[in-house]
């Protein structure tokens, strides 16, 4: 669950620092207290885009952290490893986002991560529900998620998920193979020529390098001689360096005759000599093996030539010369035994498809089955919403062909009136329906749904009464399966939380700011009271009874 969210400079928020527990939480206060701010701040931790405009004025930047404790964390860690990162050491992951004037930064567990690794996250962190977010109960695709979900179908639908790639590799395959029926004698004699060249010019990647380097010197063998035997003739000539080096040697025997402590000094002397004698050897050994043989260098330049003539065509190194062989091969192969491939991927194409048969069928059973107890579920759930003689089905419509999440789709449909047409949930358009429509479902499905933290914004606007106090009980309920944050306007919510947080503004030092805190017994009857839109005893009353009626 998230247990702590810190606000800094976010709108009117300077500093916020706010503790959460489980079950049913209650966010109230005035319109324009800044209740969105919460909000605002939770979808800044789901990975949503962020501008300078949510600085408060005055200020360099704003930030947002959040501390969620991770019953298990597996899911969460493989994302983090999916993101290059450190998995958790506990079960506890920091959330925080800095937005500045000039550049925003996100960080998991005060590591840098991207965007898009924050987002992920969150889909599995926070389930945030307002008037309008509601567009993943309205997918088809999330639809029949969920009823897979309530079918208990998670390992069916992987099994089916499987044999459909395989299914569809292998048609895949056969489609090019049934292709290359179509290649042309000059397709064919042009792989044969392309295999013919490069087999010929018996390729060896390994040997490039010291080919390259035999035909160098082949090639310049006559400037070689030359410069070896110069270089050895400085050594050891009349005027040479050696020559030069004995006299110092002479030199330096006098010296250390008159003062035998300048050995250690003169020492490396002799070292340096006897280095440059084997020098002067190793260049006059050079010069007479190095053999002029025109007819030699000529071969390797043929050789070298050739080469460079084959990446030019199918390079541009000797690996991708000897890769095109390779694939040319395959292809004539393909083109010349395919009445045999026909035949062994027709059959391996039967067997996919009589797995994906099986394992379609598998889920498809399931689904049936459990689709009309979904419906009669939601139904039981919307009737104690307010629509009490509403329909509600969740029909499947078998596909044309397989697709990847099976062989049928399905679409939620909902007739809130008796004798009217129920309509897909796409086309309904009171937001308020559509909301309580949502929480039946999130209702319904609160056992197989795993998202640890549920905030729904005013979900419940534009109803009121008893059915205000059934959404407040099914929130409840929910709060019993997972952390629940409600920002409403109705005391009838309200009153069923087990944590109940005001939002309220103020003006300190000439500056408006919003804080947040808990109220409880009497404060939270006055709270109830002024929701109730105030007055006397009656009132109190009232909002004394609907916590009552809460426990």
């Amino acid at each position: 669950m998230l247990t702590l969210l810190k606000i800094r400079n976010l709108a009117l928020v300077d500093e916020l620092v706010w503790e959460l527990g489980p079950g049913l939480i209650g966010v109230t206060g005035e319109t324009g207290a800044g209740k969105s701010v919460i909000v605002g701040a939770l979808k800044l931790v789901l990975g949503e885009r962020a501008d300078k405009s949510l600085i408060r004025t005055g200020e360099e930047s704003c930030s947002v952290e959040a501390v969620f404790e991770l019953g298990d964390a597996r899911e969460i860690n493989a994302i983090l490893e999916d993101g290059g990162l450190a998995p958790c050491d506990d079960t506890q992951l920091i959330v925080r986002r800095i937005i500045g004037q000039s550049a925003n930064r996100q960080f998991v567990n005060d590591s840098p991560v991207t965007l898009n690794l924050l987002k992920r996250l969150g889909e599995h962190l926070v389930d945030l529900h307002g008037p309008h977010d509601h567009q993943s109960l309205l997918s088809a695709e999330r639809q029949l998620a969920m009823l897979d979900a309530y079918a208990g179908a998670d390992k069916a639908h992987a099994a089916y998920r499987e044999c459909h790639r395989a299914w569809r590799a292998k048609t895949t395959g056969l489609d090019e193979l049934r292709h290359a029926e179509n290649a042309s004698e000059q397709e064919i004699e042009l792989l044969r020529h392309q295999i013919r060249e490069i087999e010929a010019a018996r390729l060896r990647p390994d040997d490039e390098q010291d080919l390259e380097d035999r035909w160098r010197r082949a090639s310049n063998a006559s400037r070689l001689v030359e410069s070896a035997a110069a270089a050895a003739s400085a050594l050891a000539g009349e005027q040479g360096v050696l020559t030069r080096l004995a006299d110092v040697q002479r030199l330096v025997r006098e010296l250390e005759k008159l003062d035998p402590s300048i050995r250690e000094q003169t020492a490396s002397l002799e070292t340096a000599v006897l280095e440059l004698r084997d020098l002067e050897g190793n260049l006059t050994e050079y010069a007479e093996q190095l053999d002029i043989n025109p007819a030699e260098a000529a071969a390797l330049e043929e050789r070298v030539n050739l080469l460079e003539s084959l990446k030019r065509k199918y390079g541009p190194s000797l690996a991708d010369v000897l890769a095109r062989r390779e694939s040319a091969a395959a292809r004539l192969d393909t083109i010349e035994n395919r009445g045999e491939k026909l035949e062994f991927l027709e059959k391996e194409l039967a067997a996919c498809r009589a797995a994906l048969d099986a394992a379609g069928k598998n889920l498809t059973t399931l689904r049936k089955k459990a689709a009309p107890k979904l419906a009669k579920e939601i139904s039981s759930q919307l009737r104690d919403l307010g629509f009490k003689q509403s329909s509600f089905e969740a029909p499947l419509r078998a596909l044309t062909d397989p697709g990847p999440q099976g062989f049928e789709a399905v679409e939620f449909q909902f007739g809130p009136n008796p004798g009217e047409p129920l309509l897909p949930l796409r086309q309904i358009a009171s937001s308020g329906e559509i909301s309580r429509v949502m929480l039946a479902v999130k209702t319904a499905l609160a056992e197989q749904d795993d998202t640890p933290l549920m905030v729904f914004d005013e979900i419940d606007a534009n109803v009121g009464g008893e059915v205000a106090r059934a959404v407040g009980r099914k929130m409840a309920a929910l709060g019993t399966r997972h952390q629940v944050v409600a920002i409403t306007h109705f005391p009838q919510v309200a009153a069923t939380a087990s944590l109940h947080f005001v939002v309220e503004k103020e003006v300190i030092h000439g500056r408006t700011r919003s804080r947040l805190f808990p109220v409880s017994g009497e404060t939270r009857i006055q709270e109830l009271v002024r929701m109730l839109g105030g007055g006397g005893e009656q009132a109190r009353a009232m909002a004394a009874a609907l916590l009552n009626a809460a426990d």
